[in-house]
């Protein structure tokens, strides 16, 4: 049976999420910082008229930092806390993952896709579902859920929900629509 993925790339490297996991697909923007954070939240955005924490797969990967550009984008993405979506759609959390560039949705066979290895890789074979193989080229296809312990999502929400950076966030947003008219 064939699923769909969401293709990205960081560090010359394709990666993929399911389909039904990602909410949508953002140009980058700006992000309100937030101080104090672990170092790989950029920071809070809205969308969709609400806060959402942006984290940074590069530095949560452990990967070499590049200068943001005009191919990066954010992926807006629903995590499970505990167990799947289907599960328990009131333990869903949202957040935002910038990508160096999104690719395309693909499909993939089953039986296309290998067991992640158990070593060779600088990403945790905890964050990895599989191997999928594509037009001749490698996927990692990441078990998103598994990205954040609880304690991190947990506190990626707090950020969401605090007043001040709330309210920041806001105004930044109120001074680049005005910047853009």
């Amino acid at each position: 049976m064939a699923k769909q993925f969401l293709t990205f790339r960081l560090d010359n490297n394709q990666y993929a999420v399911e389909v039904h996991k990602v909410q949508e697909v953002l140009e980058y923007k700006h992000i309100t910082k937030i101080p104090c954070a672990a170092n790989y939240v950029e920071g809070l955005i809205s969308s969709r008229d609400r806060g959402i924490s942006v984290i940074n797969l590069r530095k949560k990967f452990g990967l070499e930092e590049i200068e943001l550009n005009k191919e990066c984008r954010i992926i807006v993405l629903e995590i499970a806390l505990n167990g799947s979506i289907d599960e328990n759609p009131d333990d869903i959390h949202i957040f935002g993952a910038i990508a160096d560039s999104v690719q395309e949705v693909i499909e993939i066979e089953d039986i296309d896709i290998e067991a992640a290895p158990k070593f060779g890789n600088n990403i945790s074979v905890n964050f990895i579902s599989g191997i999928g193989k594509k037009d001749g080229e490698f996927i990692i296809i990441l078990n998103i859920d598994s990205i954040f312990s609880s304690d991190e999502i947990l506190n990626l929400e707090d950020l969401v929900q605090n007043p001040v950076l709330l309210a920041q966030m806001e105004q930044n947003k109120q001074e680049s629509e005005t910047a853009e008219a």
